[in-house]
């Protein structure tokens, strides 16, 4: 029952309890109950809107591979810190293999791109090499996680 509670609110967290309680054979209380478990124990982390980022003339989509000079904790923090503080830079992930991080950035066009490469990211302490690829077509986009 929770997999299908958090199946029906990936795809609407809009829903009302009565509502969702309705799909799941539950009273509006019980459900309210449930659903306040799965946020106390984590597995629910939070509740957000999804927004159109070309709506918004955020066009570019891009990907940067990042390979830091060395891997000492202060440069490794020096480098985490600063990628948190660009708002472009929606992910940021530590890999295994060729590159070290890999992040996953949204601006309206190629200047903004380039400023944000050679005024930011390149002048991060630490820096060895960026690869940066645009997004041409986006194929599938989804935040919902596959719990069946």
């Amino acid at each position: 029952m929770d997999r299908q509670l958090l199946c029906l609110l990936q795809e609407n967290s809009r829903i009302t309890f009565a509502e969702l309680a309705r799909h799941v054979n539950l009273s509006t209380p019980g459900l309210q109950k449930r659903l306040r478990k799965l946020e106390e124990k984590g597995v629910i982390d939070r509740y957000v809107t999804l927004v159109n980022r070309e709506a918004l003339g955020l066009d570019l989509l891009c990907f940067a591979q990042v390979t830091l000079t060395n891997h000492q904790p202060e440069c490794v923090g020096i480098f985490c810190d600063r990628v948190k503080e660009l708002p472009e830079v929606l992910e940021c992930h530590h890999l295994s293999g060729e590159f070290d991080y890999l992040l996953k950035m949204v601006v309206p066009n190629h200047q903004h791109l380039a400023k944000l490469l050679s005024e930011k990211i390149t002048r991060i302490p630490g820096i060895d090499r960026i690869q940066t690829n645009i997004v041409l077509n986006e194929i599938k986009a989804s935040t919902s996680l596959p719990l069946d």
